[in-house]
């Protein structure tokens, strides 16, 4: 529609009188408007509707209040209850009803306006153009606000991504929400690598190859070079690597020749985002590329975030395998098996440990899990299992080896608390006493097909508080010593208590061996767990 609101604008002339009909027919076209015309509120109602199949709709409905077969107040009622065309403005007029009661009627029914005929034509052209106006401004309104809800939208869904390529999904499908265009969201890590999202309005056809990732990755950074925010431009074929997006539909002929950009950077040294769709598509209104700016930039701020988070991740990892061998030192008489698996990257690292240390009184064996998620939980992590490698080269005892890692704790980490279990076998009798600090009991696994926990109970460590007498038994040669961390049973919802149920009747109808018990429980229990999981097993072999 131009500026002045007059071309581009249709009016549906709604009037019995065919000689009244025309001649506001008449009025409107030399206004500049496409005219409409219809006889009754039926014929009316029908040129409604094969508009609507169009995908059009006339600008402004002019109905005459007294129609032969309903009259305009009621067609006004049907034209504003109906969702299709609830938003058409209506201007009721009429040569007979011209009482004040009747433009109240007229208002009542949903109009926007009731005129007086016969009237000069210039107030007619003047009412139409107003109303068009308004009802122009109303759905301009009404699109920005819907254009606000979809950004709004997709930005919490950008928001709400785990990981970078959720991130790249979530703002490629906002971006073809925002633009109604086949759209591709890209983020470039640190590391080189590119993480790459398509809209579903894409083809099905093969993606380009690494080649073309690392042209959009060049591109992306000869862009953002020195800069930080957000930055539009449109980037022609020879820079654009081809197969991102369809051939242009309506010309159906070769690859499109570039892509409209919006990328952006939160700041320097930040991982720069790019947000993509094909030149041939136009934005429907020019805020659009602003809300695709504003979404290029609320992925960035994600993608710093999550980049971060990743690399955090990635040194607790190497953190933690490098103090957590996956074989432990054997210690004559005793078999010792251990477990270690990370859970999915889509969440954070814990601060699960294990060991298995030879001490004057026998093997000492030691599973725990740090409270909480962090690279701090897997410093903490290190720090006590280095400290109990301390320990026990001087003591065996479990109590007196949790005591001290207690107050080693509340020393050092006054504010983090862990769960610990000891275990002291000697290979020559199978005497075992275990000291518990909030963990698991260990299980006794006998090869019979029984499996049982040993009652074995205290306080967490980093409380302070006393620790109860070990629990002691005796391992024979056909039992195996099952110690596991929460992270292999524990699951949102149900009781910790029925899962431990579950843990020990899988248990007991484990194979033989101490590793075949482990692979056992980590196939059955061990599918995308939210937390990570550490296992360790320890049998009697008869032998010094």
């Amino acid at each position: 529609m131009s500026t002045n609101g007059k071309a581009d604008t249709t009016i549906l002339v709604v009037d019995d009188v065919a000689a009244s009909r025309y001649a506001l027919g008449a009025v409107l076209r030399r206004d500049g408007h496409r005219v409409i015309l219809a006889a009754s509120a039926r014929e009316a109602l029908a040129e409604l509707d094969a508009c609507h199949r169009a995908g059009t709709l006339p600008d402004v409905a002019l109905v005459d209040v007294g129609l032969p077969d309903m009259s305009g107040f009621e067609l006004c009622r049907r034209l504003k209850d109906a969702p299709r065309t609830a938003a058409l403005p209506v201007v009721h007029f009429s040569a007979a009803s011209v009482a004040p009661a009747d433009r109240c009627r007229g208002l009542d029914a949903g109009g926007e306006a009731y005129l007086t005929v016969p009237a000069e034509p210039e107030e007619i052209q003047a009412v139409v153009r107003a109303v068009a106006r308004g009802a122009r401004h109303r759905s301009d309104a009404e699109a920005e606000a819907g254009h606000l809800t979809r950004l709004a939208e997709t930005i919490l869904d950008v928001q709400s991504a785990r990981c970078p390529r959720e991130l790249a999904e979530a703002a490629a499908a906002g971006t073809d929400r925002l633009t109604k265009s086949p759209a591709a969201a890209f983020i470039l890590a640190g590391d080189g690598s590119v993480h790459r999202g398509m809209s579903r309005r894409r083809a099905t056809t093969v993606l380009p190859d690494a080649d073309a990732h690392e042209a959009v990755a060049r591109l992306v950074m000869r862009i953002m070079s020195g800069h930080v925010g957000v930055r539009s431009t449109v980037a022609p074929a020879p820079l654009w690597p081809p197969g991102f997006f369809q051939a242009d539909p309506l010309s159906g002929a070769g690859p499109p020749d570039g892509a409209r950009l919006a990328v952006a950077r939160s700041r320097e040294g930040s991982a720069p985002v790019c947000l993509a769709i094909p030149s041939y598509a136009q934005h429907p209104n020019p805020d659009t590329e602003l809300l695709v700016g504003r979404l290029a930039h609320a992925t960035a701020l994600a993608a710093e975030r999550l980049l971060m988070y990743e690399m955090e991740r990635h040194i607790a990892l190497t953190l933690q395998r490098s103090f957590l061998p996956t074989h432990v030192p054997q210690v004559p008489g005793t078999e010792v098996v251990v477990r270690y698996e990370p859970a999915s990257s889509d969440t954070e690292i814990g601060g699960d440990f294990y060991a298995a240390l030879p001490t004057a009184g026998g093997v000492l064996t030691a599973i725990g899990d740090v409270v909480g998620h962090s690279l701090d939980a897997a410093t903490v992590m290190v720090e006590i299992r280095h400290a109990l490698r301390a320990y026990c080269v001087e003591e065996s005892d479990p109590r007196e080896l949790a005591h001290r890692l207690d107050n080693m704790l509340q020393r050092y980490h006054p504010d983090v608390t862990a769960t610990l279990c000891l275990a002291l076998v000697d290979p020559a009798t199978g005497r075992t006493r275990v000291a518990n600090a909030g963990h698991i009991p260990p299980l006794v696994v006998s090869d019979s097909g029984s499996a049982t926990y040993l009652k074995a109970y205290g306080p967490l460590l980093g409380l302070g508080l006393d620790r109860p007498a070990p629990t002691e038994t005796t391992l024979r040669p056909t039992d195996r010593l099952l110690m596991v961390t929460d992270g292999l049973i524990e699951t949102r919802g149900t009781d910790l208590a029925v899962s431990m149920q579950h843990l020990r009747t899988v248990a007991a109808d484990a194979p033989l061996g101490v590793a075949d018990l482990c692979d056992t429980l980590l196939a059955c229990f061990g599918h995308d767990r939210d937390d990570d999981i550490a296992l360790l097993a320890l049998r009697l072999t008869g032998t010094r």
